[in-house]
């Protein structure tokens, strides 16, 4: 992760393998770029100087959301949402590709969504209880083995690494947005609002985003977990779910000397408690080569 001091209920790295699990670097898999790219359903964003970042006292310092700062963005595309398992799915099909959580042969789930037999013997990483190391927990098998997404076809493709998304974006002949254009689009036009939609979490009451609600990481007022990718209100752009749900792996590296990748937007286990990150300016990152049960991603383009 990017510091000792960043809550790690945001991402679990590879970087922090627990020794139970294996390990080791990955030669890269790479796929063909389509000759036509797959543009259809894509939001056309018309670009333009806005005020990037924020300056909120709730930050986490070593974050870098600030300073506030005008950034001119040109015009582009963005997916309406992030992308699905079904459209994952497609592109397995027609590329045969392994992503890398199937090649190292494991990934992080969150401990809540598996068995307790399962989550009491399980590694996981120093200093994030919540994470288990599962062996056989893919995309298509969330929490391992056992575990399918027959009825999540329409739920974010999880476990996929910075270099999967990018190879699927490649094959989609997209591209990985940058945080600019992410935060931009994620913004839906308003100017330096906390939400997508406002200043208030839940204005009149109403649940906006996919979120932890309770006590984190033992007390969840619903089963935590993904939920459809076009779930509750779209903001003005037309985008859905920019904030909760997943993450969302950007073009950036995190920092100008790191090796690490930008992500944006919160997931399903992010409490103002602990990882307030559900917020448009917020951002964390992770290895390319991490995987776990809450990061995603959607697709940009050329306009």
């Amino acid at each position: 992760m990017t510091s000792p001091d960043t809550p790690a209920c945001c991402a679990a790295s590879r970087a922090e393998t627990p020794a139970a699990a294996p390990a080791g670097p990955l030669p890269p898999s790479t796929v063909a770029p389509r000759t036509s790219p797959r543009l259809n359903g894509m939001i056309l964003l018309p670009g333009g100087v806005f005020r990037m970042g924020n300056e909120d006292a709730n930050a986490n310092p070593f974050d870098g959301e600030g300073p506030v700062r005008d950034v001119q963005v040109e015009p582009f595309r963005i997916d309406p949402h992030t992308v699905t398992n079904a459209h994952f799915a497609r592109f397995i099909r027609e590329t045969d590709y392994r992503t890398e959580a199937e090649r190292y042969g494991w990934s992080y789930v969150f401990k809540g969504l598996l068995p307790q037999d399962v989550a009491r013997v399980a590694p996981s990483p120093p200093g994030t209880p919540w994470w288990r190391a599962i062996e056989g927990a893919t995309w298509k098998h969330p929490e391992g083995p056992g575990s399918d997404i027959q009825n999540r076809q329409k739920h974010p493709v999880v476990h996929v690494s910075w270099n999967d998304a990018a190879a699927y974006a490649t094959w989609a002949g997209k591209r990985l947005p940058t945080e600019a254009e992410w935060e931009y689009a994620a913004r839906g036009g308003l100017d330096q609002a906390t939400y997508p939609w406002g200043n208030e979490l839940r204005p009149r009451g109403q649940d906006r985003c996919n979120i932890w609600r309770g006590r984190f990481p033992d007390h969840h007022d619903t089963r935590p977990g993904t939920v459809a990718v076009d779930s509750y209100r779209p903001n003005a752009f037309g985008l859905y779910n920019t904030v909760g749900n997943v993450w969302e792996w950007c073009a950036d590296a995190f920092t100008d000397t790191g090796d690490t990748r930008a992500m944006r937007g919160g997931s399903y286990l992010c409490h103002d408690s602990y990882c307030n990150r559900y917020r448009v300016a917020a951002r964390t990152a992770n290895t390319p080569d991490s995987t776990t049960g809450n990061t995603g991603f959607r697709c940009a383009a050329d306009a």
